[in-house]
């Protein structure tokens, strides 16, 4: 478990992991691109283990760093600052918010792999992509509870993984290893292992705003190792790119 979290951006998926990881006794420094004093209100409902500092400030302090900032602005990261470190990387690629990019519309090039490339000297685990954020705060649950839901993660380096599933055990999920950066696109937006699991099944005739608000508020359901192995096992690549889910 990591002693300090830096957070790269603090919207919802941001927001959330401070909040689990402050619940787990580990401290959190959060960051955005509005700046460190836009951050005070989420500080101090956090309490004594979380602070605000810049990007770079951020990427420094933690053991570990996550980033879940739109991947549009992945070449924004601050690389140098980040050299050396393990990144968990939460983006997905939308192309109703990130405009058509080539790299994978041709299938070129999985979104983690592209971040991997910006940061030649960090590196990069795909996880927490595959989570609506109001689930991923109501279904953390204990190490060995009998509905403890498993999140994805990929990546290059094994001890990299290791490290990432420390801190998604530690946060409240068991973690499955579902391959390289190559491979990543499995959890991707549509695929099946992709937020749904985790909702469950919306009551029927719900509208897209509806849907959209539904997303928000039910607690979800578990989802096990198995079924995420199972899930991860029948994504086929043509389903990534259909754009934003609602609730996400």
């Amino acid at each position: 478990m990591p002693e300090t979290l830096g957070l790269i951006g603090s919207g919802a998926i941001g927001s959330t992991l401070a909040r689990l990881a402050v619940t787990a006794g580990i401290d959190v420094v959060l960051s955005n691109s509005r700046g460190p004093e836009s951050l005070a209100d989420l500080v101090a409902e956090l309490g004594p283990r979380a602070g605000a500092a810049t990007p770079e400030q951020a990427a420094r302090a933690g053991d570990l760093v996550v980033v879940t900032i739109p991947l549009i602005a992945y070449d924004r990261l601050p690389a140098d600052a980040l050299a050396g470190k393990t990144v968990l990387d939460t983006m997905n690629y939308y192309p109703q918010r990130d405009g058509l990019m080539d790299e994978f519309e041709s299938d070129r090039i999985t979104s983690s792999a592209l971040v991997q490339q910006h940061l030649a000297d960090a590196t990069v685990v795909k996880a927490f992509n595959n989570i609506a954020a109001h689930q991923l705060g109501t279904l953390a649950r204990p190490a060995g509870a009998s509905d403890r839901s498993a999140l994805p993660i990929a990546g290059n380096d094994a001890q990299a993984k290791r490290d990432a599933a420390r801190l998604i055990d530690s946060v409240g999920f068991d973690a499955v290893d579902i391959g390289m950066l190559e491979d990543s696109w499995r959890s991707e937006p549509t695929t099946p292992v992709y937020v749904a699991p985790y909702q469950g099944t919306p009551p029927t005739g719900l509208g897209e705003a509806e849907l959209f608000h539904w997303g928000l508020q039910t607690p979800g359901v578990p989802v096990p190792a198995a079924a995420v192995l199972e899930l991860v096992g029948e994504a086929e690549r043509g389903q990534v790119r259909a754009g934003i889910v609602p609730g996400v």
